[in-house]
């Protein structure tokens, strides 16, 4: 494989960039670019660092060999200032001597490649960075760590077993050999039982981890975009006290308490006779339906409209918020909550009340996150013991019952990437970021 090269930072201005580079040979390159060969393994050095002979920037270096590194290739980082002019310029130094830019995901396939981690550890690299909560974290590290692999490996081995004990009667059983004990079948019904324990802690990280949609909906000049404005922290929607100044919508993203939320800013809902805004508020009307939570932001003069917005969400969550209280603090009890989007008053509450909503998505009795492709081979392999213990069970066709359990155990092989196809890697590692 070629030797290859990626900026694992976001290509902004900032403190400090990280450069990835990976490749057999890739070692042979430092006297060019710092100066010197004679940098240490696994030592965070300071270094010079040239691009065609000229003095770029003074940076960090990190050198692994091989045996050593993420890829399982010779390898280095390179520290740097976070301008973007020194980005470009290590850029081009490293693609001057004759390395490649990285694909999503080119340093990762290499250590599953190379045998550093197999292909389940693979994709939980990609569940901790696309984690959005802390309980996200905490599960996909624990297959990173190894953990879920270890699970895999020892249903595969009591699969295995199984399926020896099979064999050895179709082979030997004229030699009275006593392969087929009169315990096989029970502890074929406790393998079942112990894969029922293991799934029954495996949550689809599809369902787990989408993000919290929540929509922010309400008449015009009710405060509804200044409302969301004060819960990111910047005027992201403009506002106006021209009624149907918000004619798009709006999205942002938010992070409260371990959650994240996908924050959707609408158009004010009202009569009107401008085309634009009436398509907008078509969208808003759209919105609602995909919501997971409603947030519908009134003010003292529109209360006569509660109802109406009611009937509208229909079934969906609704939190029904009063805006303006710095200028009426009269109280109104239909409400969930009230705040001033001028003042912040009643805002930790709100972001409480929205929080509230979600806390419950994620089961505590979790133990690993798992993809669709996962639940679908374990199905397949469950269901092959299955299919192995009814005909052990007849006495009857031992042939087809190996069978099934070699099906079965062929299934995990899959999970951890033993047995993959091409297509498969493809799909898995194009989602992964540029320097990973």
């Amino acid at each position: 494989m070629s030797v290859v090269y990626a900026l694992a930072t976001p290509a902004h201005k900032s403190a400090i960039c990280i450069f990835r580079v990976t490749g057999n040979g890739c070692l042979k390159s430092l006297k060019s670019l710092f100066g010197t060969s004679d940098i240490s393994s696994r030592v965070f050095s300071v270094r010079p660092f040239y691009n065609s002979g000229l003095l770029v920037d003074t940076v960090g270096v990190l050198v692994f060999d091989g045996s050593k590194s993420y890829t399982g290739e010779d390898s280095f980082e390179i520290h740097a200032h976070g301008g973007l002019g020194v980005m470009a310029l290590i850029e081009e130094a490293l693609s001057g001597i004759g390395f490649d830019e990285a694909p999503p995901g080119e340093f990762t396939k290499r250590a599953f490649l190379n045998g550093k981690i197999d292909l389940n550890e693979a994709e939980s690299v990609l569940d901790v960075i696309d984690s959005t909560n802390t309980e996200d974290v905490y599960l996909s590290s624990k297959s990173l760590s190894g953990d879920f692999s270890r699970e895999v490996h020892e249903l595969s081995d009591d699969i295995n077993s199984l399926r020896m004990r099979v064999e050895g009667e179709i082979d030997f059983s004229d030699e009275e050999e006593d392969f087929m004990d009169e315990d096989i079948v029970s502890d074929v019904s406790v393998l079942i039982s112990k894969f029922d324990l293991f799934l029954s802690g495996c949550k689809n990280r599809k369902n787990l981890s989408a993000k919290n949609k929540v929509v922010f909906i309400g008449p015009t000049n009710s405060g509804k975009s200044s409302t969301f404005n004060r819960l990111l922290g910047f005027e992201r929607a403009l506002i106006s006290d021209t009624p149907g100044t918000t004619r798009d919508i709006i999205e942002s993203e938010v992070f409260y308490e371990s959650f994240s939320f996908s924050l959707f800013d609408t158009a004010g809902l009202r009569e009107t006779s401008d085309t634009i805004e009436a398509k907008g508020i078509d969208l808003t009307k759209n919105e609602i339906v995909n919501a997971d939570v409603v947030v519908g932001v009134f003010d003292p003069s529109s209360l006569s409209r509660l109802e109406e917005f009611s009937s509208l969400v229909g079934e969906k969550p609704f939190l029904k918020v009063l805006n303006k209280i710095d200028v009426d603090d009269s109280e109104v009890a239909s409400f969930d909550c009230r705040i001033s989007a001028k003042t912040g008053e009643g805002f930790e509450d709100f972001k409480e009340k929205i929080t509230a909503f979600f806390k419950t998505s994620l089961q505590k009795d979790a133990t690993f996150l798992v993809r669709d492709r996962h639940i679908s081979l374990f199905n397949n392999s469950i269901s092959s013991i299955k299919k192995a213990l009814t005909i052990i069970q007849s006495g009857d066709g031992l042939e087809v019952a190996a069978e099934e359990l070699k099906i079965a155990r062929s299934c995990l092989d899959v999970v951890v990437g033993k047995k993959t196809s091409d297509q498969l890697l493809g799909d898995i590692f194009s989602s992964f970021c540029i320097g990973k």
